[in-house]
């Protein structure tokens, strides 16, 4: 009979497809590898032996969609989602890239000069290994946003996530069309990809259609693409590859995944039937990926992909302090809220954050209820006054005002600064607002004097994480490396597939004897090289 260690081995052993059997008149199963079964049995049993169960070979390559692998040069269908200012960092797409994924690095809030010296760095130690930049939906800025894609289109980058988009823009719309041509076979070559973040459904049906008409017409007025570009638009989707984003951090609506996900995979095969355009699209999912068993309940309900984020920051690639780090690797499931947002903080969008450690959440939710009952910081009641200038702010509010009006100055957003000289309330959010976009930096930067005003974007996926590698190497935060965690996901992934493969063939194989455990990067390539 298979001794426990032996049963592991067998279902890590993930390129093989294994047998489960039962000798005459033996009452428990035995497994082993069966590379031949399908032609010659399992060798080396007796010929009275009972097939209790067959499983396939299933390595991390064969999860989810190989059109998604084709598509961006891919050996495992994993990416590692964009987290903005930099923590997704260069060094982390580099790593991701290396290791046979994509990593999407986090432009978001950075400076034109920023990202441009990141895209430098990245294709200078990638080459033609793959990787990916984000595009955040500027809603106050739109010259930022089409100054970020020009600036693409400049260097070549030809992938990129896009987040937070509620429609379809004209910077978004010129990635996408511009430099797609009809070879001489007549197929449409797109060399610009965009991968959607995407949480609503009626945002995923603009993302599955074709670019709008009207923008098109605007940009081929402006002479920003050409006649043939514009006519071979109506014929390619904005987007061939969409994340269903589940409870993830940052911005998110916390939608479920056991719903999501289904939702978005059935109106991926409504839009491939209406345009029939010639490539498949693919779903993703993202936000709650953070054990081998969530990765697995994601392929098994039909993701082409799985994206990580929360895991990723914890990890020693993120840009972000160590500080951040440690209080990220203590998290638990239960350690994260929603608080008023930077962006869009006039309308009462939230982010999922940390609230271990820190009075982040709580002091920005304070700042937008007295925005939304003061017209103006003056009409504020004294002591309340004296607590945001004294704690949150720790200035003068006019003071403060004149740091916002510098930095809105060298972005050149003069209208922000004219409305909010005439407009008080205006005025506030944008002070309010620096606060809480600093908040972010002073977490990134690891600022002491700030660290109960850190603001930290995460979702529950980090807190279970941390339960499954408690008492393992992987605890240690110091040993968080992203392919390493990422491979353990997807090994794991394997491993739990094979083990729900035994069971619906009604053979269990007792958690004492494969429990799915971390396993160090030279071990795991011991199972799938």
């Amino acid at each position: 009979m298979n001794q426990p260690s032996d049963v592991k081995e067998i279902l890590y052993k993930v390129k093989y497809p294994l047998a489960a059997f039962t000798d005459q008149g033996a009452h428990t199963c035995q497994f082993k590898l069966a590379p031949d079964f399908l032609n010659t049995g399992i060798e080396g049993i007796s010929s009275s032996a009972v097939v209790n169960a067959y499983v396939p070979a299933i390595p991390p390559e064969q999860l989810g969609d190989s059109t998604f692998l084709r598509r961006h040069g891919l050996r495992y269908p994993y990416v590692a989602g964009a987290m903005a200012n930099g923590i997704t960092s260069s060094q982390m797409v580099i790593e991701m890239g290396r290791g046979g994924m994509i990593g999407f690095f986090g432009a978001g809030g950075l400076a034109l000069d920023v990202i441009e010296k990141n895209i430098l760095e990245i294709k200078n130690s990638l080459g033609s290994q793959p990787f990916g930049f984000n595009l955040i939906h500027s809603l106050d800025d739109p010259e930022h946003e089409m100054a970020t894609v020009k600036l693409y289109l400049e260097h070549g980058v030809n992938r990129v996530s896009a987040a937070a988009f509620m429609r379809m823009t004209h910077a978004l719309v010129f990635y996408r069309v511009k430099g797609i041509y009809q070879n001489a076979d007549g197929r449409i070559i797109v060399p610009n990809h965009v991968i959607a973040k995407v949480s609503r459904i009626e945002v995923a049906r603009q993302f599955f259609s074709p670019p709008p008409e009207k923008i098109v017409n605007a940009l081929f007025d402006q002479g920003l693409i050409s006649e043939q570009e514009a006519r071979l638009s109506r014929h390619i989707p904005m987007a061939w590859d969409l994340t269903a984003e589940a409870d993830s951090g940052g911005h998110t609506d916390n939608r479920p995944a056991l719903t999501l996900l289904p939702t978005m995979r059935a109106l991926k095969d409504e839009f491939e039937t209406r345009y029939n355009y010639g490539e498949p699209l693919c779903v993703g999912l993202g936000g709650g990926i953070a054990t081998p068993e969530s990765t697995a309940a994601a392929f098994q309900m039909g993701a082409a992909y799985v994206l990580t984020g929360s895991i990723n920051q914890s990890c020693v690639e993120a840009g972000i302090s160590r500080g951040v780090k440690d209080l990220l690797a203590q998290a638990q499931q239960a350690d994260v809220t929603m608080a008023p947002s930077a962006d869009m903080f006039e309308i009462g969008a939230k982010v999922q954050v940390l609230k271990r450690g820190t009075m982040f959440p709580v002091r920005a939710e304070k700042l937008y209820q007295i925005y939304r009952n003061y017209r103006r910081f003056e009409d504020v009641p004294a002591d309340l006054k004296q607590q945001i200038e004294d704690k949150f702010l720790q200035s003068g509010f006019e003071q403060k005002w004149e740091d916002t009006r510098r930095f809105f100055e060298s972005r050149n957003q003069h209208k922000e600064i004219e409305r909010a000289l005439s407009d008080p309330s205006h005025k506030m959010a944008l002070v309010f607002r620096s606060y809480l976009g600093l908040s972010s930096r002073w977490a990134i930067d690891g600022d002491p004097g700030r660290q109960m005003d850190y603001q930290i974007w995460c979702g529950p996926a980090i807190g279970a994480f941390n339960q499954w590698v408690k008492g393992t190497f992987l605890e240690n935060q110091e040993n968080r490396h992203v392919v390493e965690v990422g491979l353990n996901l997807l090994l794991g992934a394997c491993v739990s597939i094979r083990q729900a493969f035994l069971r619906n063939q009604g053979v269990s194989v007792p958690d004492h004897q494969a429990g799915i455990v971390p396993l160090r990067l030279g071990e795991i390539n011991t199972y799938i090289h």
